[in-house]
C-alpha cells in the first residue's frame, strides 16, 4: 500500500481511504457482518484511513468502526486513523435540520464520539458543514483546544470554499479538506484546490465514483430502495441519469482498452491529479473494496488522461450533486 502525508501538518496515511457512511445510512439497508468484514479486509490490505461522521446512522457508524477495530488484529488496529465529521443536527425520523459549530457543541460532539469509538483520541476532526451562524474561527478554535487537550490529533475541514479555508488556516494548522471530487464533480479545480495547495492542506476526496453513478455498475433501470438518498439526487433523475450514464459508457470504452474496470479508471483519475489527494471509496462489500484497491495499480499516462478528458469533459455532468436544500449548506459552492 502506497502512503502519503495529508498536507504539511497531517498524519501519514494510506493512498486510499475507506468511507464508511454507506455501512450505516443513506444507501439502503447494509449487511452488518459484511460491513465488518469489509473494514477488516481494508485494514488487512493496508488501508489506514477510516472516514465516518457522528451522524451516520445517529452514531451507528462510529459503533460499527469501534467493533471492527476491537475485533481486528492489534497491528491493524494500531495503524488505523479515524476521521470524524460532526455538527449535523438530525430528527428522530432521520431528517437534517442544520449544523451546530458553537465551541461548546464541538466539545460535546467530540465527547460522544470518543465514547462510541471507544478511544481516547480522534485522529482528524472536522465539522461536516460550516455553521452559518458561527464564525469558522470559533469552530476551529474549539477543535484546536481539543488538540491541545490530547482528545484530537489533527484538524480537518469539509466542503469549505477558498476564503473560509484561509480563515481557518490562520487559526490553527489544517491537515486536510474533505470535499467531493470526481471526474464529473470538478468544482474545486478553479480556486479551492490551488488555495489548499498554497496553504499546504491535503485533500481527502469523497464521491470519487459519484455515489456509484460512475462506477460502471449503475444501470438505467435500477430501482432504488426508499431509504436510498440517491432517489432524491438530481444526477440520478430522468434525463439527467441518461446523460450521465452516457458519459459512463464513453469512459467504459477507455477502461476496456486498458483492461480495467470503469470504477478503477475513475478512482485512478482522482489519484492522478496529485499526491496530495487521497480518494475515499465508499465500498460496502469486500467485492467492491477489492475492485477499488485495484485502482492503485492503474497508471494513466498522458494519452489516457487526454482520452478521458475528451470522453468526460469537466462540465459534462447533468444535474447538481445534491438537492437544492442541501446545496444551500455548502460553503464550497458559494
Amino acid at each position: 500500500m502506497r502512503t502519503t502525508t495529508l498536507g504539511t501538518t497531517g498524519p501519514r496515511t494510506s493512498a486510499l481511504g475507506l468511507g464508511c457512511m454507506g455501512m450505516s445510512a443513506l444507501y439502503g439497508d447494509a449487511d452488518r457482518a459484511e460491513s465488518l468484514a469489509t473494514i477488516h479486509a481494508a485494514l488487512e490490505a493496508g488501508v489506514t484511513l477510516l472516514d465516518t461522521g457522528d451522524f451516520y446512522g445517529m452514531g451507528h457508524n462510529e459503533l460499527l468502526i469501534n467493533e471492527a477495530l476491537r475485533t481486528a488484529p492489534a497491528a491493524h488496529r494500531e495503524q488505523a486513523l479515524t476521521s470524524v465529521k460532526f455538527g449535523a443536527l438530525r430528527t428522530v425520523e432521520g431528517g437534517f435540520t442544520g449544523y451546530d459549530g458553537r465551541p461548546n457543541a464541538v466539545k460535546n460532539f467530540a465527547a460522544y464520539s470518543l465514547q462510541r469509538l471507544g478511544t481516547d483520541h480522534i485522529d482528524i476532526y472536522r465539522i461536516a458543514r460550516v455553521d452559518p451562524d458561527v464564525p469558522i474561527e470559533e469552530t476551529v478554535g474549539a477543535i484546536a483546544e481539543l488538540v491541545e487537550a490530547g482528545h484530537v490529533r489533527h484538524i480537518g475541514l469539509s466542503e469549505v470554499g477558498a476564503e473560509t479555508l484561509r480563515r481557518a488556516a490562520a487559526v490553527a494548522p489544517i491537515s486536510d479538506l474533505q470535499i467531493e471530487y470526481s471526474l464529473i464533480t470538478r468544482g474545486i479545480e478553479a480556486e479551492i484546490l490551488p488555495t489548499a495547495r498554497e496553504l499546504g492542506i491535503g485533500i481527502t476526496a469523497y464521491g470519487v465514483l459519484s455515489r456509484g453513478l460512475i462506477s460502471g455498475h449503475f444501470t438505467r433501470d435500477r430501482k432504488l430502495a426508499a431509504n436510498d438518498f440517491r432517489g432524491m439526487s438530481p444526477r440520478f433523475q430522468g434525463e439527467n441519469l441518461d446523460r450521465n450514464l452516457d458519459l459512463v459508457d464513453a469512459l467504459r470504452k477507455i477502461a476496456q482498452q486498458k483492461g480495467v474496470t470503469v470504477a478503477q479508471t475513475a478512482i485512478a483519475w482522482v489519484s492522478a491529479q496529485g499526491e496530495d489527494i487521497v480518494p475515499l471509496v465508499g465500498a460496502r462489500t469486500r467485492e467492491r473494496l477489492n475492485e477499488s484497491l485495484g485502482a492503485l495499480d492503474v497508471t494513466l499516462d498522458a494519452a489516457d488522461l487526454s482520452a478521458i478528458a475528451e470522453a468526460v469533459p469537466a462540465d459534462a455532468a447533468a444535474g447538481e450533486r445534491y438537492p437544492a436544500q442541501q446545496m444551500a449548506h455548502l460553503d464550497s459552492e458559494r
